[in-house]
C-alpha cells in the first residue's frame, strides 16, 4: 500500500468511526518514523484538524470513560461480544468498533490494521501485522476473581485466542518478529507465581486424594496453551530462530508451572514440553538437568510437587527414547534422581509413572536390573504397608525384565525381603508378596537358583501355616508350599527338618538370650556412678 493511498485509508475509515482516536495518533508516529518528511508534516496537520472535530463528541466522550470505570467493561461495544471467528457477519461487526482505550487493551497495534478483523478479511501481506496486533490485545491479563469485571473485554481477548489459534494452525511462515511478539503473549498470559499452597499445613496421609483446585482463568489459559502447542509444533517454525526466545530462561519457566494446582494445566505442560524436547534438540540436556533439580529438591527439601507424575510421563517418553549404549549421565539420572524418588512420603501419587521410567531403563539395559533392585531395598518402607504393597508390585515388574545372572547378584537380600513380607500382620503385605509365586518368569528364575532361594522361603510360609490370622493368606500360603513341592520336593522337606528344629530349640535360646539381660541388669544395679570431681584412671581389659 502506498503512503496515499494509506493516509485516503485511514481517512475513510475515520470518517465513518471505525478505528479510535489513539490507533490514529500511532499511526502517524509510526508514518513519521518512516517518512519524516513532508509526509509527517501531512499528519499533523490531518490530526489537528481531527481534534477540533472531535471536540464536539467530547461529552460523549466523558460518558463512555465513567461508564468504563464503573465497571462495565463495555469498551468495544455491543457488537464484538457476539463476534466468532470465521463468520463474515461477526467479521462486519467487528470491523463497525467505534473506539478503543489503551486503558485495558495496548494501543500499540500495527499502522492501518484493525486487530478484530479476521484473517480471511485482509490480503496474505497483511496477515502478519495482523497477527502482531492480535497478540498485542491478548498480551493483557485479566483479573478472574471477579466474573463480572471486564466480561467485554475477555470476550473480546478469548475471540482474539481462538482467531489466532486458527491461523496457527494452517501453519504459516513466521518471520523473527512474529516469533517475538509470540514469545511475548506467551511470557505474559503464563508465567506467573502461584499462591502458596494451603494444603501443604493439613495432615493428610500420603495416599490422600485431594479435590483438585480449577484456575478461574482457564477459559484463557487453555486457548494460550492451545496456542502455544500448535506454535512449537508448526512445522513452518524454523527452530535455529526460534531458539533465540525459547531458551532456557523460557523451559525454567515452563517447567515452574508445573507446580499448578490445576490438573488441566498440568496436563497441557506435559505435552507441551514433550514438543519442546523434540524440536529442539539443543536444549535437551539442560531440560534433563532442570528436571533432575526439581526432583532434588522434591526429595531433600520440599516434599511437596504437584507436577512429579507429569513430568515423569515425559520422562519416560524420552527415556524410551534413549540409544544404545546408555550413557554415563542417564546411569547416574537413575541412581540419584528416578531411585530416591522412592522414599518420599507422596510415592503413590507417581508411583506408576516412577515405574515405567524404572523397567525402561531395565530394557534399555538389563545389568542395571540388580543397581535398581539393590536401590529399592535400600528405599523400602518398613512402617507403611500401603508404600509396602505398591513396592511389591514395583518389584514384581522389575523381576520380568530380569535376567537370572543380575537375580543372582541380588537374590539373598532380595528373598529375606520378601519373606519378611509373607509374614507381615497385614494381610495385604502378605497376601501380595504370595501373589509373587503365580508369575511364571520369577518361578523360573527361582527354580534355577532354588538351593539358595527355598531354604529363605519355606521357613516364613510354615509361620504363616501356623501362625497367619487371615483366612485368605493361609489358602495362598497352602498354595505356595505345594508349588514348592512340586519343584523339588527333597528340598523342601529338608528346610522343613531344620525350620522344626531350629523351633525345638528356640525355647533354650530365648532362656539363654533371657539369662544374660538379668546378668546385665544385676550388674547395672551394682554399680555406683562417680559424683564429684574425683579422677578415674581406666585401664583396659586384658585380652584372655
Amino acid at each position: 500500500m502506498s503512503v496515499d493511498q494509506s493516509y485516503s485509508h485511514s481517512t475513510s475509515v475515520f470518517e465513518t468511526g471505525e478505528l479510535s482516536f489513539a490507533i490514529l495518533q500511532f499511526t502517524a508516529r509510526r508514518a513519521s518514523s518512516k517518512f519524516p518528511c513532508n509526509f509527517g508534516i501531512m499528519w499533523k496537520q490531518f490530526l489537528t484538524k481531527l481534534q477540533r472535530k472531535s471536540s464536539k463528541f467530547e461529552p460523549a466522550s466523558d460518558s463512555f470513560s465513567s461508564s468504563n470505570s464503573n465497571g462495565s467493561g463495555a469498551i468495544f461495544g455491543n457488537t464484538i461480544q457476539s463476534s466468532s471467528i470465521g463468520n463474515p457477519a461477526s467479521s462486519k461487526s467487528a470491523a463497525a468498533v467505534k473506539r478503543m482505550t489503551s486503558s485495558v487493551f495496548p494501543s500499540s497495534v500495527v499502522a492501518g490494521i484493525e486487530p478484530l478483523l479476521s484473517f480471511k478479511d485482509v490480503s496474505n501481506a497483511e496477515k502478519p501485522n495482523l497477527f502482531i496486533s492480535k497478540l498485542n490485545i491478548c498480551s493483557v491479563v485479566f483479573d478472574f476473581s471477579d466474573p463480572n469485571k471486564n466480561s467485554a473485554e475477555k470476550d473480546i481477548k478469548r475471540q482474539t485466542l481462538v482467531d489466532l489459534v486458527d491461523y496457527v494452525h494452517s501453519s504459516p511462515r513466521f518471520t523473527e518478529v512474529m516469533i517475538e511478539e509470540s514469545y511475548k503473549m506467551f511470557a505474559s498470559n503464563l508465567f506467573r507465581v502461584f499462591p502458596p499452597n494451603y494444603r501443604s499445613n493439613r495432615g493428610g496421609g500420603e495416599n490422600e486424594e485431594e479435590e483438585p483446585m480449577f484456575d478461574p482463568a482457564w477459559s484463557h489459559l487453555q486457548l494460550v496453551y492451545e496456542l502455544l502447542l500448535q506454535f512449537i509444533a508448526s512445522p513452518s517454525l524454523d527452530a535455529k530462530v526460534a531458539k533465540k526466545y525459547v531458551d532456557h530462561y523460557f523451559i525454567l519457566r515452563l517447567l515452574d508451572l508445573f507446580d499448578s494446582e490445576d490438573p488441566r494445566e498440568r496436563e497441557c505442560l506435559k505435552t507441551i514440553l514433550h514438543r519442546v524436547y523434540g524440536k529442539f534438540m539443543v536444549h535437551r540436556p539442560f531440560i534433563r538437568k532442570a528436571v533432575s533439580n526439581i526432583f532434588f529438591r522434591f526429595i531433600f527439601e520440599t516434599e511437596r510437587h504437584n507436577g512429579i507424575a507429569e513430568l515423569l510421563e515425559v520422562l519416560g517418553s524420552v527415556i524410551s527414547g534413549f540409544a544404545l549404549p546408555l550413557k554415563e549421565e542417564h546411569k547416574i539420572f537413575l541412581c540419584r534422581a528416578l531411585l530416591p524418588l522412592h522414599k518420599t512420603k507422596a510415592v503413590g501419587i507417581y508411583m506408576q509413572q516412577l515405574t515405567y521410567c524404572v523397567t525402561q531403563f531395565i530394557e534399555k539395559e538389563p545389568r542395571l536390573a540388580s543397581t535398581v533392585i539393590m536401590g529399592l531395598l535400600k528405599y523400602w518402607p518398613l512402617t507403611n504397608s500401603q508404600k509396602e504393597v505398591m513396592f511389591l508390585s514395583e518389584l514384581e515388574e522389575i523381576l520380568e525384565s530380569t535376567n537370572a545372572v543380575e537375580l543372582q547378584k541380588c537374590m539373598v537380600p532380595l528373598f529375606r525381603r520378601i519373606a519378611y513380607c509373607l509374614n507381615s500382620p497385614h494381610f495385604q503385605v502378605a497376601e501380595r508378596a504370595l501373589f509373587l509365586w503365580n508369575n511364571d518368569h520369577i518361578m523360573g528364575m527361582v527354580a534355577q537358583n532354588r538351593q539358595v532361594i527355598v531354604p529363605l522361603i519355606i521357613p516364613a510360609l510354615e509361620r504363616n501355616a501356623s501362625n497367619h490370622w487371615n483366612q485368605a493368606v493361609l489358602n495362598l500360603t497352602l498354595s505356595a508350599k505345594k508349588m514348592f513341592s512340586e519343584m523339588d520336593e527333597e528340598l523342601v522337606l529338608a528346610c522343613q527338618r531344620k525350620f522344626e528344629e531350629e523351633e525345638r530349640k528356640l525355647p533354650a535360646t530365648e532362656e539363654r538370650k533371657r539369662m544374660k539381660w538379668e546378668q546385665l541388669e544385676k550388674a547395672a544395679s551394682t554399680f555406683r556412678p562417680v559424683t564429684g570431681k574425683t579422677a578415674v584412671l581406666v585401664t583396659p581389659a586384658l585380652a584372655p
